[in-house]
């Protein structure tokens, strides 16, 4: 075979269009391609929306005037969605010799909640996190009145199990997840016991710390520090729904090259 017939049969065979099979799986791909990114970009969407709505519920609450903290008939319908962060009050004596330490990260360092039990006035006891200590040498009964004290706060729902990757250890006392069943259980807390806790304080009457990104000293600081519930949400679903949206427009831009490139090899 001649040099010229070998290269008229190798421009031949790149040219050649593809195969029906091959254009058919590909245009399924394509398809199932778009319409999961666009799928996951709508979905984005929604949840964006979700969101605003849980941001816009929060600071309601949360800057709401306290109402007294819901009563054993109220405790079937709580949600999380709902009740979570409402803005409470409750009034009782607190139970001492009784409080757990739970683990917490805040703008003070590393540290932990002190929970501290209070026995409602209306016959329930309801854990409240009094706020956040350096150490589990502090001092849990410092500062605990013996008379009937009220305690106004932002209502949390059960946090149960512990923490991603590490769980519970009641025995041992160490606690990475506010699990109120748990603490009352292990703790021997006189029943019935609420099925939320309370963080004490707001954080809308507290100022944030200046430049503790930056490593700024602290200062003085009187534990327990009360106020550190966080309040803010990351909402980035806009970025990644108009992530999703270009990649289906990826797609059609790819669709676009392939049918040309096939009509061009046809012609």
């Amino acid at each position: 075979m001649s040099d010229a017939q070998q290269d008229d049969d190798g421009a031949g065979r790149g040219h050649r269009p593809r195969g029906r099979l091959g254009l058919v799986l590909l245009a399924v791909a394509g398809v199932l391609l778009f319409a999961s990114f666009t799928a996951l970009g709508i979905w984005q969407l929604e949840r964006r929306v979700w969101k605003l709505d849980l941001i816009a519920a929060v600071e309601e609450r949360v800057a709401a005037r306290p109402v007294p903290a819901p009563a054993r008939g109220d405790w079937p319908a709580l949600t999380l969605d709902a009740d979570e962060y409402r803005h409470v009050t409750a009034t009782g004596r607190w139970e001492a010799g009784k409080s757990v330490f739970v683990q917490a990260s805040t703008d003070y360092g590393g540290g932990f909640w002190l929970m501290t039990p209070l026995r409602e006035e209306r016959g329930f006891t309801v854990l409240v996190n009094r706020g956040f200590v350096p150490s589990q040498d502090f001092p849990a009964d410092r500062g605990l009145p013996r008379d009937a004290t009220t305690v106004a706060g932002l209502m949390r729902m059960s946090q149960p199990d512990g923490a991603f990757l590490r769980s519970n250890d009641p025995a041992a006392g160490r606690w990475y997840s506010r699990d109120v069943a748990a603490i009352a259980a292990t703790q021997g807390l006189a029943e019935p016991v609420a099925p939320y806790f309370i963080d004490a304080g707001s954080p809308l009457e507290r100022a944030p710390l200046p430049n503790v990104e930056m490593g700024a000293p602290i200062g003085d600081v009187t534990y327990p520090v009360e106020g550190l519930t966080r309040t803010e949400f990351r909402n980035q679903h806009l970025q990644y729904a108009l992530t999703w949206f270009a990649l289906a427009g990826l797609v059609l831009v790819a669709g676009v090259i392939v049918i040309r490139q096939e009509k061009r090899r046809k012609g």
